[in-house]
């Protein structure tokens, strides 16, 4: 299959570790997250590949950022983009595809994902 499909190119920036789930995390509560607030919610990952994941969606227009530098140390703040958003409709149904082929777990299929805590 040639490298330049659709599949093979989307999945190349949405297969790196720890991508998918930044973008769900980002989901969960206020619109605008601090990176320290993302980084205390997934404990699992380092600051480095936290700061690389979300420079790299940055750059592909999933995730906006913004700068206060009214303060110091400057705050940054990222937010899901319109794209973002859609695609988690789309991860919200691998979900239901995996609770119906692949996982038997009754409380996470009776759990919207903005709600989930796993």
């Amino acid at each position: 299959m040639d490298k330049m499909c659709t599949v093979y190119k989307t999945m190349d920036y949405l297969s790196k570790r720890w991508t998918v789930l930044i973008l769900h995390e980002m989901s969960k509560g206020p619109e605008w997250k601090r990176f320290s607030e993302i980084e205390r919610s997934m404990k699992e990952v380092t600051a480095k590949v936290l700061t690389e994941r979300l420079r790299e969606l940055e750059a592909e227009g999933l995730v906006e950022r913004r700068v206060d530098t009214s303060c110091v140390p400057m705050k940054s703040e990222y937010r899901l983009t319109e794209a973002s958003r859609e695609l988690m409709g789309v991860v919200r149904e691998l979900k239901m595809w995996a609770l119906k082929w692949k996982i038997d777990n009754p409380v996470c299929a009776n759990t919207h994902c903005r709600l989930c805590t796993l």
